[in-house]
């Protein structure tokens, strides 16, 4: 017979027989798997080579046991005390330096070859081959049928084989990913779980990015990215479990395909979206100033509990509100007209982001609750950040703990200056650069803006009364465009998220308006970026 026709042979009665050949012959199951992965290959580089055979088994066990000799001598065994066969037949059988080389490179393409194979594959073969355990064990272990192992061994063997050469071209490719990053934002209540904790590997942005449009396996996308399908199968699992299990950057379908779990822009996307509301620019600008102008007393004649309020820092405070005007009757409209039918995700967190493009827009907004502190029943401190405002604290602050905050809550009626402690004076030293509280004469008084949590709930009616009767008209044109390159641009399955790629597309208004009242004078940012702008907080007694 030709010797092409060898690899028909290898079923899996020839395999146990052969790795029990090399089990006998090694100290363990790690020894015999190399031992008998050199046999394979040695029959696998003979079949490749041309030529008649006259008898196939004995053809088999004369290599078999050349091999084994082979690989008693280079670990400086007596190759006599195992090998039992014609001196000039083991010559024969030993190869030259570059059939050497070629047997190694052979078999390191064939172990990464193993490497790619799935979960439910690579299981079977280590379990069988390096560990020895029988196919009925294993069928017991993965609740399974016998038959099933020993397909999926047959199987796994047969992907080696066929792929093998393949291997070789693409060995040398080098695991160096594109760099690829993404800004993902959050809102809601992170403590619930916030899938980006720990994702920060070059590994899971490409993933992510390969899984954006259609479902993909481990495997499809191992071999996209050239990485053993192991590493992206754990990979995979982290994205989909997140913190808690139940929320992740993934998520996995029932026929075992994974696909992106959260809204994901892409930058040409991103772009088209953003452009869609800078257009739009010049108008909502103009119209909040003439707005701003028109209620100054109204806001000014909100019962704040400060000593003196002044409109800048009522301003900041309603910043947020008032940039989002246009966004939120561009959302209605969506929500109305282009999105009825899809169900929003019923989750206390939620992340969406875009592809890293160099610029950075939008900001936070974070609050935080305490109970019995300083004499208050309930205190609500919240605190906004963006292009020119730094962050006091972030979501998570204890308040109890907070010295400069408790200070803030004992200022507001008044606290005077001998009434602290020695140590606390450092402290207000810091809350006074910081903009918590301001000193006026002998006594210290709460800088950023506080009302009672009865008032909070029309902290910000004035501004929210923007949203109706001013920007109708052109955000029916707005909805309409973004509406549609949503729909075209986000995953079937995530369309209930839109509302998250609106907040995407409206992310270069909020500096956008902040720069234009700057400009008018009706804003001051804060020197550095950190002072009683943008914070405030409610209390109840």
């Amino acid at each position: 017979m030709k010797k092409q026709d060898l690899l028909k042979y290898f079923d899996d009665a020839l395999m146990e027989k052969l790795f029990g050949f090399c089990y006998a012959r090694t100290k363990d199951s790690f020894e015999a798997e190399e031992l008998c992965s050199d046999i394979v290959y040695a029959l696998v580089k003979a079949a490749n080579k041309g030529g008649e055979i006259e008898s196939v088994y004995p053809f088999i066990w004369r290599v078999a046991r050349n091999v084994y000799a082979d690989f008693a001598d280079k670990r400086r065994k007596n190759a006599d005390t195992f090998y039992e066969g014609d001196a000039e037949e083991l010559l024969r059988g030993i190869a030259d330096e570059e059939e050497e080389e070629s047997d190694s490179e052979l078999l390191r393409a064939v172990y990464r070859r193993m490497a790619f194979l799935t979960r439910a594959y690579r299981e079977v073969m280590i379990m069988f081959y390096l560990d020895g355990i029988p196919t009925a064990e294993i069928a017991k272990a993965q609740k399974t049928s016998e038959t099933a192992v020993r397909q999926r061994l047959f199987s796994a063997r047969q992907k080696i084989r066929n792929e093998v050469e393949e291997m070789k071209e693409t060995y040398n490719m080098p695991v160096a990913l594109d760099n690829i990053n993404y800004i993902i934002w959050g809102t809601g209540n992170p403590g619930w779980c916030d899938p980006r904790t720990g994702w920060t590997r070059m590994l899971s942005n490409h993933i992510i990015w390969l899984c954006r449009k259609k479902p993909r396996t481990a495997a499809e996308v191992a071999e996209e990215l050239n990485v053993p399908t192991l590493y992206v199968e754990e990979e995979m699992d982290i994205l989909c479990k997140g913190e808690n299990g139940k929320y992740g950057l993934l998520r996995k379908l029932e026929n075992g395909k994974y696909i992106i779990n959260f809204v994901l822009l892409e930058k040409e996307v991103f772009q088209k979206a953003n452009e869609l509301y800078t257009a739009e620019l010049p108008k909502i600008c103009e119209t909040i100033e003439k707005y701003i102008e028109a209620h100054k007393e109204e806001y000014l004649a909100f019962p704040y509990l400060n000593k003196k309020v002044d409109m800048n820092l009522i301003l900041w405070q309603q910043v947020f509100v008032i940039a989002d005007a246009f966004s939120d009757n561009v959302k209605k409209i969506m929500e109305e007209k282009y999105f009825a039918e899809y169900k929003k995700p019923d989750r206390p967190f939620s992340v969406f982001g875009y592809v890293d493009n160099g610029k950075r827009y939008g900001g936070g907004w974070d609050g935080v609750e305490a109970h019995s502190v300083c004499g208050y029943k309930y205190v609500h401190l919240d605190n906004i950040y963006i292009t020119r405002i730094k962050p006091h604290f972030h979501c998570g602050l204890n308040v109890s703990t907070d010295t400069q905050v408790q200070l803030a809550l004992r200022a507001i009626g008044g606290l005077p200056v001998a009434s602290l402690a020695e140590n606390e004076k450092e402290h207000a030293a810091k809350a006074i650069e910081q903009g918590y509280i301001y000193r006026e004469g002998d006594t210290l008084y709460t800088k950023i803006l506080v009302c009672t949590a009865e008032d909070r709930k029309k902290l910000f009616g004035i501004s929210g009364a923007l949203k109706k009767g001013y920007f109708e008209k052109d955000a029916e044109v707005v909805a309409e465009k973004l509406a549609a390159l949503i729909k075209a641009s986000i995953p079937e399955h995530l369309l209930g998220e839109w509302g998250f790629a609106n907040s995407l597309a409206n992310m270069p208004v909020l500096d956008a308006v902040v720069e234009a009242l700057i400009e008018k004078g009706l804003l001051t940012p804060p020197e550095n970026g950190l002072g009683a702008e943008g914070c405030w907080m409610c209390v109840e007694k």
